[in-house]
């Protein structure tokens, strides 16, 4: 029987400590295979060439070089997939949008629990990184022209729709792809995006600062208008509900479903009995499947549903998985999404 091929894996990190007690601990999981560890970005390239490495693991606050500035050198010339490790949720976003794959929060000073948990998360991560399509260079912001409807009708800003959107890995990005250049006139949007807490409001912020739509975290019963977006927070599950006033959502703590907490499926599902037909659900970029049954059950309602090819997913898990479910009613590249929203808005 053929051994299973081990991910080789390059630590780079200025800290002799973490770099040593990471080397050993990522050393106990037989899938991986540490090739080699670097103190700065100057290093990394260096040894990347030497030791063709499958997955990085990277700092973000290093000497010479801090990360960011590292990835926007490595990617457009070596696209290899990076996890970054960070405890500042903006540069983690920044990482993402600079080519990162996915990104784990650093544990606290002398925490054996956050430790552990923290290598368990960075483990199963750089796994996921190993099958991820990372492109050269950033991708085109195609302008609204190109890509979208002059304008969204009257007639589509009806208070009983609502658009909802679920990703994973890589889906930071993709998700403002797909809203960025949606006009300020737009159905309101809720999205899960599985991301932890704090960093789930930074991305808010993001969303906030670069969309034509207004974006927020979630709040318990905030109410979902047009023009707005609403993003689920970390470890609180994300629900659509409608009263005689109209939409409004419940962000509370509860159990992970599918692993997640806010999970896509939650999400769905309560579009799904809430809006019925009156709704839009896409799903995204992502490893695994959560948000596929949730998908299934809103087209099923009479919603309209779209899901992002594989060609432009960093990785085709969750979308895939809903396509062969019959979830999808339209399957798409990523740039043509945030278009194909529209003209549906426009038909109606």
């Amino acid at each position: 029987m053929a051994l299973l091929k081990k991910i080789k894996v390059l630590i780079v990190d200025d800290s002799i400590l973490f770099r040593t007690t990471l080397q050993q601990k990522l050393s106990t999981d037989h899938t991986l295979q540490i090739v080699g560890t670097a103190v700065d970005p100057v290093d990394a390239m260096d040894k990347i060439k030497a030791l063709r490495p499958d997955v990085l693991t990277l700092d973000v606050e290093m000497p010479k070089m801090n990360g960011i500035e590292f990835l926007k050198r490595l990617i457009p010339k070596n696209p290899i997939p990076v996890v970054v490790v960070t405890s500042l949720p903006m540069n983690a976003l920044d990482a993402m949008h600079a080519g990162a794959v996915d990104f784990v929060r650093k544990p606290a000073v002398n925490s054996p629990n956050d430790l552990a948990s923290f290598v368990r998360e960075l483990s199963s991560k750089i796994k996921v990184a190993s099958n991820a399509h990372v492109s050269a260079g950033q991708p085109v912001r195609k302008p609204v022209a190109s890509g979208f409807p002059p304008a969204l009708l009257q007639k589509a800003n009806a208070a009983n729709t609502i658009l909802a959107i679920g990703a994973s890995t890589g889906g930071t990005e993709s998700i403002l792809q797909v809203v960025k250049d949606l006009p300020a006139n737009t159905p309101g949007i809720v999205i899960v995006q599985h991301i932890p807490p704090v960093f789930s409001n930074m991305y808010a912020q993001r969303l906030n600062n670069l969309c034509k739509m207004s974006a927020k975290e979630a709040e318990d019963g905030d109410r979902v208008e047009r023009g707005k977006i609403i993003v689920g927070a970390g470890e609180y599950q994300l629900r659509l509900c409608r009263d005689a006033k109209g939409y409004y959502v419940r962000s509370q703590k509860g159990p992970r479903v599918n692993g997640h907490c806010p999970s896509v499926d939650v999400l769905f599902q309560s579009v799904a009995e809430t809006a019925k037909k009156n709704a839009v659900g896409v799903i995204l970029t992502g490893m695994g499947s959560d948000g596929a049954k949730g998908l299934l059950q809103m087209r099923q309602a009479g919603a309209y549903t779209i899901g992002q090819d594989k060609e432009s997913c960093v990785v085709y898990g969750m979308p895939m998985v809903a396509y062969q479910l019959g979830a999808v009613a339209k399957q798409l590249p990523l740039d043509q999404i945030g278009g194909e929203m529209i003209r549906y808005l426009n038909s109606l």
